[in-house]
This record gives structure tokens, sequence and C-alpha cells, in this order.
């Protein structure tokens, strides 16, 4: 059963998928006069399928892609069969970007290392987020953690940037919000019951010296003020962009994916980490680009090698015009978005699945910046 109380994201599942029950609607609760935007606690909920799979080719070769993103309605269990019989019948999983952190010391060196971890998050000498605040921001953020926090003082002495990070978590718990993890562990579930091999195509940061690391975060760390004015932007303006996007996702609606604006606080909140002076120390201020390479030369091989992959990747890479599908496109792939429109002439039934669209411009994918 699917259940809809969003009054801008459209229920239109996925054509692969069996058909769901018309979801029905009911109109908000004015929010009370609070900078803090409150919603409803009812969202889409029930057995969803997700948005349709891109699809970039290479000769024979096909490579299905997911975009996932980061924000789902906590209510949904997702099942989608179009996802579940493309990995059953491919060669490959490619894992989403991702880092793998190697620290070089043992489990009892990791254990001498968290205090200074633990000081590391915290602000220096002792100070207090309205100590480093701007007074404005501040009394923005004392609003909003009475709210989210209660009486929990502790968040106070957080550097700016980890005190972004609970604030978001927590106001997306208190909107029946949750993350994608569910996503991905469903993919590599999948990939495990069919015998399909799981690419992880990680770039590895090594720490050699982790004190000298910690050292060097507290020293030079992310200024994080920008990235906490922007988290309380989303928190008072955007939460409803949230969940129109959390539920397009669900629905498999990606026109209004394409339409409802993406927050600018990720990019910003990791360019405050990347463009650090620690960063800089540790050879990650170009991360970004390391992280894109190393995923880039997996597609590549898979392309190359299997006749069939699977793939997984943030949406905001997929709607993106300069994202990692122009850079797939560029490298002289076909690629397809799922709700294109069909082509002039049809490919060979053995290369279609019934989500399949016409080839388009990557740059066409995407009206939109990261989420």
């Amino acid at each position: 059963m699917l259940v809809c109380t969003c009054a801008t994201a459209r229920t239109t599942a996925s054509a692969a998928d069996t058909t769901s029950p018309a979801p029905t609607t009911t109109s908000d609760v004015p929010a009370p006069a609070s900078s803090v935007t409150i919603l409803q606690a009812i969202n889409v909920t029930g057995v969803v399928p997700g948005p349709g799979l891109w699809k970039v080719t290479h000769g024979d070769h096909v490579l299905w892609i997911l975009g996932v993103v980061p924000t789902l309605p906590a209510g949904i269990e997702w099942r989608s069969s179009q996802v579940a019989q493309t990995i059953a019948a491919s060669q490959a999983v490619l894992a989403s970007p991702g880092v793998e952190l190697k620290v070089d010391t043992n489990w009892f060196g990791k254990l001498f290392l968290l205090p200074s971890i633990y000081r590391a998050q915290r602000n220096p000498d002792g100070k207090t987020l309205q100590d480093v605040l701007p007074a404005p921001m501040y009394a923005r953020w004392e609003t909003a953690k009475q709210h989210y926090f209660g009486d929990d003082r502790g968040v106070e002495r957080y550097l700016p940037i980890l005190a972004a990070s609970r604030l978001m978590k927590e106001a997306q718990k208190a909107n029946n919000l949750r993350g994608d993890g569910e996503i991905t562990d469903r993919v590599a579930a999948l990939a495990q019951q069919h015998g399909v091999a799981v690419v992880k195509p990680e770039t590895t940061l090594e720490i050699r010296e982790p004190r000298q690391a910690v050292k060097a975060f507290a020293a030079s760390g992310p200024d994080g003020i920008a990235c906490l004015g922007l988290v309380l932007d989303a928190v008072e303006h955007e939460l409803p962009n949230f969940r129109a996007r959390a539920n397009a996702w669900a629905t498999g609606d990606i026109e209004t994916l394409r339409k409802v604006p993406e927050s600018a606080y990720r990019e910003t909140c990791q360019s405050a980490i990347t463009g650090a002076g620690f960063a800089k120390a540790l050879g990650i201020d170009n991360l970004p680009a390391r992280v894109e390479g190393a995923w880039l030369a997996a597609a590549d091989a898979a392309l190359a090698t299997n006749r069939q992959s699977f793939a997984v990747l943030p949406m905001h890479d997929l709607l993106d015009p300069h994202g990692y599908l122009a850079a797939l496109q560029a490298r002289g792939y076909t690629v397809e978005a799922p709700d294109a429109e069909p082509a002039d002439d049809p490919a060979p039934a053995s290369s279609m699945s019934p989500a399949d669209g016409a080839a388009i411009p990557a740059s066409a994918a995407s009206t939109h910046s990261r989420d």
C-alpha cells in the first residue's frame, strides 16, 4: 500500500513495477509561527518501486544505474522487480563511490587516539558555539537547538561543521525522513543472492601518522560556519523540498526530482572539509576528483568486460549536467534516461528493458545543482 500526503511530489510509479493502489492525499496543517519548519508526520509509506534505471551502453555491453537520494521517507519499503531482475542478469555490481580510510596503527593505538579525536571535535580553548558564531546566526542556532536537542548542552561545544551534521540528522528524524542505507544494503543483498560480484570503486585514504593527522585537524580544521549557516537555511526553509524529493524518489517521479531545487548545503560542507588546511596537509584536498576518477575507471572496466553490469550512484551525480553521466558520455558511451522519449528506431528486443528510453545528451538530464 502506498500513501502520500505531499502536495508537490507526483505519485507516478516506475513502469517496471507492479501497479500500486492510487495514493491518497490530505492537506497539511499550517506551520506554527516559528523559524523552524515543522512537517506533518505522515509521508509516502508502504512498498514503493523507486525510480527507473539509467542505461549506459558501449556496443552490446550495458551498464544499468540506479540513482539514490540521501533522504527518504521513513515509512517506505523499497521493492523493485526491475532492479532485482537486472542484478540477477548482471556479471558485476558497482557500489556507490566512496572512501576507504586506512589508519596505520593497531587497535591498541586506535584506542589511545580516542581522547585526541574527542578533543578535535570540540571548539578550541573551551569555546562554545555562542563564542564562535556571529550573533545573528547563533540566535537562529539557539532556536533550532531548543526544538531538536532540548536540554542537550553538549552540542554547544561541537565544531560548527559537526553541529551542522547533528542538526540535519535530528531535523530529518523529527520529520519522518531517514537516510538511504536500506537501498545500498538491499542492492548488496541481491548481488549476494544471485552470486554477482560486487566491485567497490573506493578511493583509499591512508593515514600513516594518525596522531599528526588529529593534530593537523585540530590546528587547521574546517571552517564550518558557512556550512552551519546553510544547514540552518535548510532546516528553516527547505525541509518541504527534502520531503518532495524523498517522495519523488519513492514513487519514481523523475520529473519532480529534476524540478525541485536541491539544497546547497552538502557541497558547501564538503568544500569546508576538503578546502581546510588539514586536508591539504594530508593530501586529500582533491578527494572528490579522486573519488570520481576511481568510479569512472570501474565503469570503464565493467563496460569493457561485461555484457551487463549494474551500479548505484547518488541521484545528483546523474542529474548534474557536469556529473558522472556527462563524463561517461564524453568517453563515447551512449546515455539513456528512464524518462526519455522513445527512440524513433527502437533497439533490438534483446537489449531493451520496459524502462528504456531514447539516447539523450547528459546535459539534458538536469537543470539543477547538487543535493
